[in-house]
């Protein structure tokens, strides 16, 4: 292990913005900041190696860190003129996590570290408040006894009640019949006395010790290494672990711990805090955004717990307080602020998210790192900064992501659908979700898990609520603003959320959200259960009774513009899954070069067709297997009809059946009578033929070109179907280029059956049709053995589609209809990094393609090579598709911008691999 501790202050740091690996993104954007020359209290960071190294040996700090801790100590003494434990003049310090990649609340915060009993008298003598100082005690003593010392926060609910009560009965308002909510709107924070606050300090450490059998620690030093170590800690709690799982954070980083000294935003109203984007996080729009409180601390505004005012006046069409603004009521602050913002983008050229804090009309920040944001921000915001000349086309297509892309493609309320009115809040993350209310992050989770769409309904989020609110399609909150913990975490996932709506009060105990008038009255006439519908509109901040009707996403100028910028990049073609003329409409809208998967049999399920399918699998011979298939051909040979004429010359690749006939036979009783009607078979015939054709593993049974051996019957009727559908097209005058697939193959010999097969039918269409069209014949490589005898089928195919759905499930003899149920613990084991079935297993099966791609080029250079699994719209598996040289991915139509920009960005990384472009 290298040097542990990383000092900043007075203008010089030991670290900078290109630390994150080690340093964190909090302790290098203070490092990066400091060095500027922005005011940024002092203080050090210990380092992302001293975490890793403190649980290898049993969490415990290694040998000598203490040390450095205690000397770092000393050097911020020196800069603020201060004592850390002395009661004359007090120096107290925050702990603060800070991983390489931001992840918003999910670690361990703790402020005003340093306090006792009589520090915290001297901080009174100095600061001239004894309410400050008791209110910073009590919230110390709070936050510590929770993340450090394992006592819950809601042990101190009761005790904080009975503060306010006392607090409310000062102030002449009756609170006897007020609940906890109602209590805190008429008694804040702000309301309680030095009297309430003394008395609530000592019931506060009573909890503790009945708690823990212990004191609360008195010696600062005591309490900071308890501090560090708890950060540390939070790097393996539960909501962190979730968050990284999201988003694809590696546990083995660790987290850094920041240390440094206190500047305070609850001195009074000449004092604040806030948090600051230099674009706004929800649109991308170019312009200061952000919010504050008076008189507050940071967490008050991250927290929720207060709603926040703007930062600035507003402008024409407005509608914000002008007088609750920090433009007006601290001008030169504000001015001072807009200034830091400007140089923070400029210098990192990106949006950043900032904390302030604002201690007697001084302002000092508290962070700066990358702003998280909305797929719909993200776009506008990496186009926009390209015009501006602030990065370039290649680094704007490198700074979305593209999984954030789905956003924009969500439906959004229909404006003229009726509605009902229930409430309005902020709109803090865009986008229409309807679900059934929930008040829990389990039980959202809980139905969620049973299928059911539900929005999380809170007070205000924590961090313990990130497992609810990723199983929820959207969030609402009582309180907190544009920047609390709900909108952040909930921009981040992509969720609808609407946060602050004040008209709503949550009732925990009662399961129910009660309506306010604009006096803060109970109407009664409104509540919403649990279970009940709602309706948000994250884009408006509006709350709807039940379900609302959606329209279709609308996609940006902007939009089109970065993909514009990535298809001249990318080498890798992009096509979509399509069955329906509908779906290739769709595909085509979204970008899609052709069809890389059109599955035959999702034709087959119309009430008309499926009578007929039924019929041709339990007829009793070939002879009445061909009449039910003459009833479907027509069916067939339209349906190819209108996706040649959407695909307009595109490239369409046919899957012939695949599936096991048993998928296609009643279900039921209903079902099985009405096929004996159709057929004149008895029920008992048709329940005994389809017992016959039930198979033990029908994954692995008479399923794709096996079907052909023994009934080529089928696929000569589809592949009339499709070569029909082609010369009629090419009548019309459109180009059109079907590819025809043979599903499951694992032999030369299958594939010399199946193409002698559909070119002895091309052979007669042609003929009877008086004009030839051009047709490939390939197969999907989804068996192992097919992978490693790619050589030999090549002879016969002309084309390669990986079927990563069905090589996965072979390769790991793992079914993904059962696999739910243990993949999750083996993702938690470590075994797989990912669920295999959505981001490919590469060192296993990828392999297997990269054998398939090899020995099949070799038998016919120029083989066409095409992913259609689930995995053709994974951005990390797209980056291995185009490592390996294949030509082109295919995935479902809403994942085609997706797959787009992944291909872009793997095209650049590996340009990037290869080493500097030449230059003229």
């Amino acid at each position: 292990m290298g040097r542990s501790i990383y000092f900043f202050g007075a203008g010089q740091a030991d670290g900078d913005a290109q630390q994150k690996d080690l340093l964190g993104g909090k302790g290098a954007g203070l490092a990066e900041m400091t060095r500027l020359g922005i005011p940024v209290p002092p203080g050090f960071t210990v380092t992302t190696e001293v975490c890793n190294a403190y649980y290898a040996s049993g969490k415990a700090l290694p040998a000598g860190v203490e040390d450095e801790i205690k000397a770092a100590i000393g050097r911020l003494e020196s800069l603020r003129g201060a004592g850390f434990g002395s009661p004359e003049a007090p120096l107290l310090v925050s702990v603060r996590s800070g991983a390489r990649a931001s992840m918003p609340g999910m670690m361990d915060t703790i402020l005003n570290l340093g306090l006792n009993d009589e520090i915290a008298r001297g901080l009174a003598r100095r600061t001239g408040s004894e309410r400050f100082a008791l209110d910073a005690y009590r919230r110390f003593i709070l936050a510590y006894a929770d993340i450090v010392l394992g006592v819950p926060r809601d042990r101190f609910e009761e005790a904080l009640g009975r503060a306010r009560r006392q607090a409310a009965a000062k102030l002449g308002v009756d609170a006897t019949r007020l609940n906890s909510a109602e209590l805190e709107r008429k008694v804040p924070d702000s309301q309680l006395d030095p009297e309430s606050l003394a008395a609530l300090i000592q019931r506060q450490k009573d909890i503790v010790l009945g708690a823990t059998g212990r004191p609360f620690p008195d010696d600062p030093y005591a309490q900071l290494w308890g501090a560090i170590g708890a950060v540390f800690d939070s790097w393996k709690n539960h909501r962190a672990q979730v968050y990284r799982k999201m988003h694809d954070i590696p546990e083995a980083w660790g987290t850094a711990c920041t240390v440094q000294a206190m500047v305070f935003g609850n001195l009074g109203d000449d004092s604040g805090t806030g948090v600051a984007f230099t674009r706004d996080p929800s649109t991308g729009e170019r312009r200061f955004y952000g919010e504050w409180l008076p008189n507050a601390q940071g967490e008050d505004v991250v927290a929720g717990v207060r709603t926040p005012h703007p930062l600035s006046r507003p402008g024409e069409g407005g509608g914000a307080d002008d007088e609750s603004s920090l433009e007006a009521r601290m001008p030169a602050a504000y001015a001072a602020l807009v200034e830091v913002q400007g140089k923070l983008e400029q210098h990192f050229r990106d949006v950043q998210d900032l904390e302030f804090t604002i201690q007697q009309n001084e302002l000092f920040l508290l962070q700066c790192r990358t702003a998280k944001r909305t797929g719909r921000a993200a776009v506008r915001i990496a186009v926009e900064m390209a015009k501006e000349g602030l990065i370039s086309q290649r680094e704007a297509i490198l700074r979305v992501d593209p999984g954030s892309i789905d956003q924009l493609l969500h439906p959004s309320i229909d404006p003229s659908a009726p509605k009902s009115l229930l409430a309005r809040g902020l709109p803090a993350s865009p986008g229409a979700a309807t679900g059934q209310v929930v008040f829990s992050a389990d039980e959202a989770e809980r139905r969620a898990g049973q299928g059911r769409a539900v929005i999380l309904v809170r007070s205000e989020t924590s961090p313990e609520d990130i497992h609810g609110m990723k199983a929820a399609r959207g969030i609402l909150t009582a309180r907190g603003g544009m920047t609390s913990h709900a909108a952040v975490v909930a921009r981040g996932m992509g969720k609808s959320c609407v946060a602050g709506c004040s008209a709503i009060s949550v009732s925990q105990g009662r399961m129910a959200v009660t309506i306010y008038d604009d006096h803060g009255r109970a109407t009664g006439s409104i509540t919403v259960k649990d279970g009940d519908l709602i309706t948000l509109d994250g884009g408006t901040g509006t709350v709807y009774l039940g379900a609302v009707p959606t329209i279709p996403a609308a996609l940006s100028g902007e939009f089109e513009e970065l993909m514009a910028w990535a298809d001249a990049v990318r080498r890798l073609r992009v096509r979509s899954n399509a069955d329906t003329p509908h779906d290739a409409r769709t595909a085509r809208n979204f970008g899609a070069e052709g069809i890389g998967l059109c599955r035959t049999e999702h034709m087959f399920f119309d009430e008309e067709r499926i009578q007929a399918v039924r019929e041709m699998i339990l007829a009793d011979g070939e002879l009445g297997r061909r009449r039910a298939l003459a009833k479907l051909l027509p069916f067939q040979r339209s349906d190819f009809v209108g996706v040649f004429r959407e695909m307009a010359g595109l490239p369409v690749t046919i899957r012939l059946l695949d599936p096991p006939l048993h998928e296609f036979l009643p279900q039921d009783e209903a079902q099985l009578q009405q096929l004996s009607r159709a057929t004149g078979v008895s029920a008992e015939d048709l329940q005994r033929k389809s017992e016959e054709l039930a198979e033990y593993n029908p994954m692995l049974g008479h399923r794709g070109c096996r079907l052909a051996i023994t009934s080529p019957e089928i696929y000569e009727m589809q592949a009339r179907a499709i070569l029909e559908a082609a010369c009629e097209v090419a009548a019309a005058g459109i180009e059109v280029e079907p590819e025809i697939m043979i599903p499951l193959s694992m032999t030369r010999r299958e594939l010399a059956l199946t193409r002698a097969l559909v070119e002895g039918v091309a052979e007669k269409v042609f003929a009877e049709k008086g004009r030839r069209v051009d047709v490939r014949f390939g197969t999907m490589i989804e068996l192992p053995r097919a992978a490693l005898r790619a050589g030999e089928l090549a002879e016969e195919a002309e084309f390669f589609s990986f079927g990563t759905n069905d090589l996965t499930q072979t390769s790991l003899g793992i079914s993904r209809d059962d696999a739910g149920r243990f993949l999750g613990a083996y993702v938690e084991a470590g075994i797989f990094a990912k669920d295999p079935f959505q981001s490919l297993d590469v060192p296993g099966v990828g392999e297997l393609v990269e054998i398939g791609r090899d020995r099949g080029r070799a038998a016919r250079p120029g083989l066409k090579l095409g992913v259609c699994g689930e995995h053709g719209g994974d951005p990390s598996s797209i980056a291995f598709f185009e490592r390996a040289g294949l030509d082109y991915v295919s995935c479902s139509p809403f994942r085609v911008p997706i797959a787009r920009l992944a291909a872009a960005q793997a095209a650049l990384a590996a340009e990037a691999a290869r080493g500097p472009r030449a230059t003229d």
